[in-house]
């Protein structure tokens, strides 16, 4: 009885040691450290790209990666001297565009392609540089020069609900007695970032707490009280309520966004991966009773030899 519920565990081990392998090879490596592709180098030149190379050296000094981007709290920005709320949304939503391409090093747009076919979320991919452009296509030439150093790039345009035509109309310096024109830079801005963010910002001008986003508004530092340390002593390395960007920040619904999204065979692909982890389960269970029967098995045959050696138990 013992010998048999013995091959019959081996038998199942060897079977579930072989699921496993094909769960693994289904599912692939556990995480490609897409992000550990962008060294700091990398991240000095994105800093350009997103229109903030004034923190270039604070950067490059601390040797900030594409990991410490995804995982950048508001506590890191401040240690490198990046105190501007503006700032801190621009690199919030730049990273947000990095996790929406799967953090490609070639995923910023730095030219201008096809201007009759533009998706918003292609302008969420556009460089400082490339919103100048485009400022100079809808004649306002005179004025793109003043995004310089501003960390105005198309993923704050179109994924920052705090970000509209006003602060755009602010940051470049244009005039309120302007009506016209700062009429003319809306219609375009709403054209450009779409209806979804349309909506996104109307909602944001709703919002009692609302206030205009300029230069100049600063973040504050958090205060640390005697229960503030015992909070940070309490905190948890998976708690993201710091990041800059936070993982679970909320996705774009448009369709366009959804290029990360898995395909229908990454998705069927995850359906087997399923089915073979409901397959170890099964064996799990087997292997457990399996076990169970032989530490049985084996009180039984301790019991009798104890038995055997001393005579009957009196009852």
């Amino acid at each position: 009885m013992m010998s048999d519920a013995s091959e019959m565990l081996a038998a199942a081990l060897e079977q579930m040691d072989g699921i496993i392998l094909a769960l693994r090879a289904a599912v692939g490596p556990e995480d490609d450290d897409l992000q550990g592709k962008l060294n700091h180098n990398w991240v000095t030149r994105w800093l350009d790209d997103i229109g903030l190379p004034q923190y270039k050296s604070q950067f490059d000094e601390a040797r900030v990666d594409g990991r410490m981007l995804h995982h950048m709290t508001v506590e890191d920005l401040l240690s490198l001297k990046v105190g501007s709320v503006l700032h801190h949304l621009s690199i919030k939503r730049a990273v947000q565009v990095l996790r929406l391409n799967r953090y490609q090093p070639n995923c910023l747009r730095r030219r201008p392609s096809d201007e009759n076919n533009i998706t918003p979320a292609e302008v969420a991919q556009w460089t400082n540089h490339r919103v100048m452009e485009w400022l100079r296509s809808v004649d306002l030439a005179e004025y793109a020069p003043n995004l310089r150093g501003s960390g105005v790039h198309g993923g704050l345009m179109v994924l920052e609900p705090r970000f509209n035509v006003e602060t755009l109309a602010l940051l470049l310096n244009i005039p309120p007695s302007k009506t016209l024109l700062r009429r003319h830079l809306g219609t375009h801005f709403t054209l450009l970032t779409g209806a979804e963010a349309g909506r996104s910002k109307q909602d944001g001008l709703e919002n009692p707490d609302y206030s205009l986003l300029t230069a100049t508004a600063r973040v504050k530092p958090r205060r640390l009280s005697f229960g503030g340390f015992g909070t940070l002593r309490r905190k948890q390395p998976e708690d993201t309520s710091d990041y800059v960007c936070p993982i679970d920040v909320e996705m774009p619904k448009n369709a366009s966004f959804q290029q990360g999204l898995p395909s229908y065979g990454q998705l069927a692909q995850m359906e087997d991966s399923e089915g073979t982890v409901r397959q170890i389960g099964v064996f799990s269970e087997e292997i457990n009773n399996l076990t169970n029967m032989l530490q049985g098995d084996v009180f039984m045959t301790e019991v009798t030899e104890v038995d055997g050696g001393q005579g009957d138990v009196p009852v």
